[in-house]
């Protein structure tokens, strides 16, 4: 392999190694939550079970009053659950909806110019030394042909016919 390929590899497992570190460090490290269907989380909160949740969007993490942590997904747009809840006395605390981590975002966004740098840097590559000499991508226009003379001609007709 050529250092060049090597190179590239090599920042590749770097890129890999990082981003798997970083999906590491985002996740939360706490108990894990049970997933519970809708229809149960209603019951529940009207029931009185539900001591607090957060709301990131269409999903719901909280606790019961036994400290037991649930996960629930709710419908879109549904205006009924925030009533329900306050009315069950329910601690309700609402985050933004998560949206691309950073890193993501920005190998989104750059990766096609990047790619496009590396076609050139490839092509130029190809191109090799340039002049008149070499094995470059100019260089197929270029005439071997040489004159001939009375001199340098040694093939006659017939010995060709």
């Amino acid at each position: 392999m050529n250092n060049v390929l090597k190179n590239v590899l090599l920042w590749v497992a770097i890129g890999v190694i990082l981003m798997l570190v970083f999906q590491n460090l985002n996740t939360s490290s706490s108990t894990p939550a049970q997933v519970m269907d809708f229809s149960t989380f209603v019951t529940s909160v009207k029931q009185g079970q539900v001591a607090d949740v957060t709301i990131n969007g269409n999903h719901v993490n909280g606790s019961l009053s036994s400290g037991q942590r649930f996960s629930v997904y709710t419908p879109a747009n549904d205006t009924q659950l925030v009533p329900q809840l306050l009315a069950a006395g329910v601690k309700i605390s609402v985050k933004p909806p998560e949206g691309q981590s950073l890193l993501l975002s920005i190998l989104i966004s750059w990766f096609p110019m990047l790619l496009l740098i590396g076609v050139w840097i490839f092509f130029m590559r190809q191109m090799g030394g340039g002049g008149a000499g070499g094995r470059g991508a100019m260089t197929f226009g270029r005439s071997k042909a040489r004159m001939l003379t009375e001199e340098n001609n040694k093939v006659t007709f017939a010995d060709v016919a």
